[in-house]
């Protein structure tokens, strides 16, 4: 079997991908704060409209994927030393080998799909989220060596016959995995099931899966407004199969799941649904479905403020919670009725 790592550093070179060089000097407090601001807030300089699928729309999302780029973090990581009761927290989680394999697989499939596509913008922006998931596998795998955390070996990678097709998976999987993503990590920092020190050297890395699935969402509207009708009919019935998959995916996940958010299955099924898997793990505190949804709504929002209006969001996930919060109202003030009459 090829190592992950080789097969990954020949699709890297294969694109003509060279790594990101960090600065010789080790950074200032200032230079970390500044490139974190830069990752987070981006407006084009372009006047207008940013039509989907226009060459200018496409320029743009390409130069913020490029622009927002943080060179130092989460690349500069000094791991807290952690309590004993926070260390046997930490490492009893679930969620670890879910995580690190969800990464790699991440990386290769982006890889391969970059390797496929022609244009040299949108080609050198997907390398580069290639690149960043490979980062942030790398950032998981120190983690865990560093509190001493054991791991299932990896499974073995096949390179996807259709890389557009996992390309699409692995997508629309982030698009999902990163909404209730978002939500989770402040319900985790709010409840301090994390130290703050902790939380804040996950936090770049919280922050740069918006990025991804900013950059997803936008180059699959560029991609569907630049094909003839009978493909993009091809394309569309393709992406409702992506979304039919993706949900027997979470079903067959949940009926396997124990009361304490363990897999009784097969753990090469999860490389996909890290977010789901970890749901339980991470919410130590008692919160409420809508309450929770609510909040990722609320989390989802903040973390994409501060990029140009003008590109698109990933909207399904967040349109089915807004309507799943909708329809449920009456049922929330039906319960909560009596206790408001037994307070009186």
């Amino acid at each position: 079997m090829i190592d992950h790592d080789d097969l990954f550093a020949t699709q890297m070179r294969t694109l003509g991908f060279s790594r990101p060089e960090l600065p010789a000097d080790p950074p200032s407090a200032a230079a970390m704060a500044a490139a974190d601001r830069i990752s987070r807030y981006w407006t084009s300089t372009h006047a207008g409209v940013l039509r989907p699928g226009s060459a200018a729309h496409k320029r743009e999302v390409c130069r913020m994927f490029h622009e927002t780029f943080n060179p130092y973090r989460p690349s500069i990581i000094a791991w807290p030393k952690l309590s004993p009761e926070i260390l046997q927290r930490v490492t009893s989680l679930p969620i670890w080998d879910v995580a690190v394999h969800t990464e790699s697989r991440a990386r290769l499939r982006f890889a391969t799909y970059a390797n496929s596509v022609d244009d040299p913008e949108v080609r050198a922006a997907v390398a580069l989220n290639a690149w960043e998931e490979g980062r942030h596998k790398e950032v998981l795998a120190n983690l865990v060596q560093a509190y001493g955390i054991p791991l299932a070996s990896e499974p073995p990678f096949q390179p996807p016959r259709d890389p557009l097709w996992a390309f699409l998976v692995t997508g629309y999987c982030e698009c999902i995995d990163s909404f209730f993503a978002f939500g989770l990590f402040e319900l985790a920092r709010r409840s301090g099931f994390f130290p703050a020190e902790l939380v804040e050297t996950f936090e770049p890395v919280i922050q740069e899966e918006c990025r991804h699935i900013l950059l997803f969402a936008n180059l699959m509207a560029w991609q569907r407004a630049n094909l003839p009708w009978w493909r993009r009919l091809y394309f569309e019935l393709r992406v409702a199969a992506v979304w039919a998959v993706i949900a027997w995916e979470r079903i067959v996940l949940a009926r396997s799941m124990d009361a304490r958010g363990n897999n009784k299955g097969d753990k090469a099924r999860l490389d996909s649904t890290f977010t789901a898997s970890s749901a339980n793990a991470l919410s130590p505190v008692e919160i409420d479905v809508r309450d929770l949804m609510a909040l990722c709504l609320k989390e989802n929002d903040r973390r994409f403020a501060g990029y140009d209006p003008r590109l698109l969001r990933p909207t399904m996930v967040p349109r089915l919670v807004r309507f799943a919060l909708l329809v449920t109202k009456p049922w929330t003030r039906k319960k909560a009725a009596p206790s408001v009459q037994a307070e009186s």
